[in-house]
């Protein structure tokens, strides 16, 4: 049986990079399509690697030649120009397209819960998200219009051991060894689904190269949605303390940072779970397995094992300094 050709247009992302070795593992003939720069997540031995700015599409001709795939992945297409760019270059020349879209997209905050592919899309808090609709829409006109061969993916907050989960990344950590109170938007208890990248990684490579999946969008998360002060207290019990936790509306996060708020307001602050019942039609032997207090010892560990990533960000930190004192609970 012949291999499957797939192209991936990035590949040593977070959620790419874990989807790259398990392609490889799985037998897949890989390629990627990156710029020649050095990244912090290898890439797989036996991938080809072909050298070329996605957002110079003369470069991308110039790489590929006349190749042809039978999957091709863009995990770097943010705006509906980096799609279309997409479209002119491998409309024919593949089977299957996969972009990479956002849960974020669907309706904010969601009507009701648990969220599926049928829940409406529409953010009207954050321009990430519209964005990635407006992608999105673009896709399915082209498939409607043309039969471009498209496949939505919309994944959730996707980790690994190099990424801590929370805006501020290791600056909290720190903060919560330090013994200062860290910053937890709202009062804590809204649930929030967080998926390990080799967990996302099994739904999504099961979805490479069928065509029943073309024309389709699906979501690929964990099954776990814990409340964000649990979170926050896994990878502090990781880090070997007890958080001092500090809520903060998320009104105020966003009147005092708009970058923030706007991954608040625009996701983050919203419970958010999810149906995987549609991936696991097609991919019956996906299953999250890594729950988040596991991977929350990941995080720490590999920290602590690469303490040149454990960068403190200046303003952030002042900035919840800030925070945690303007509402710090008064006496009566």
């Amino acid at each position: 049986m012949t291999a499957l050709r797939v192209l991936f247009i990035g590949g040593t992302g977070i959620i790419s990079s874990a989807c790259a070795r398990l392609a490889v593992e799985r037998g897949i003939e890989l390629h990627f399509l990156k710029r020649n720069r050095s990244s912090l997540r290898p890439v797989p031995e036996g991938v080809v690697v072909h050298e070329a700015d996605v957002r110079d599409p003369g470069s991308v001709r110039s790489a590929l030649g006349d190749q042809d795939f039978d999957v091709v992945v863009d995990w770097v297409a943010f705006t509906p120009e980096h799609v279309q760019t997409d479209v002119d270059l491998f409309a024919g020349r593949t089977g299957q397209y996969v972009f990479i879209s956002s849960a974020s997209a669907y309706q904010t905050p969601p009507g009701r819960l648990p969220v599926t592919e049928s829940t409406p899309l529409r953010n009207p808090f954050w321009t990430y998200s519209q964005d990635k609709i407006a992608c999105e829409d673009l896709l399915v006109a082209a498939y409607r219009d043309t039969g471009f061969p498209a496949t939505i993916v919309r994944p959730s907050h996707t980790y690994d051991a190099a990424s801590v989960p929370f805006d501020g990344g290791w600056t909290v950590v720190d903060r919560m060894r330090r013994g200062a109170e860290v910053v937890v938007p709202g009062d804590g208890t809204s649930l929030w689904t967080i998926t390990h990248n080799t967990d996302f990684a099994r739904g999504f490579v099961g979805l490479l190269g069928r065509s029943e999946a073309i024309g389709e969008a699906f979501h690929i998360t964990s099954d776990e949605a814990l409340p964000w002060n649990r979170i926050y207290t896994a990878v502090a019990q990781a880090a070997g303390v007890e958080p001092r936790l500090a809520h903060v509306p998320s009104d105020a996060i966003a009147a005092a940072d708009a970058d923030w708020g706007a991954g608040l307001l625009g996701d983050k602050a919203h419970s958010m779970v999810f149906d995987n019942s549609k991936v696991r039609r097609l991919v019956p032997d996906f299953l999250a397995t890594v729950p988040f207090e596991r991977g929350a010892r990941e995080i720490v560990d590999w920290h602590d094992a690469h303490p040149e990533h454990k960068t403190v960000d200046a303003r952030m930190d002042a900035l919840m300094d800030r925070l945690v004192e303007s509402y710090r609970p008064r006496p009566l």
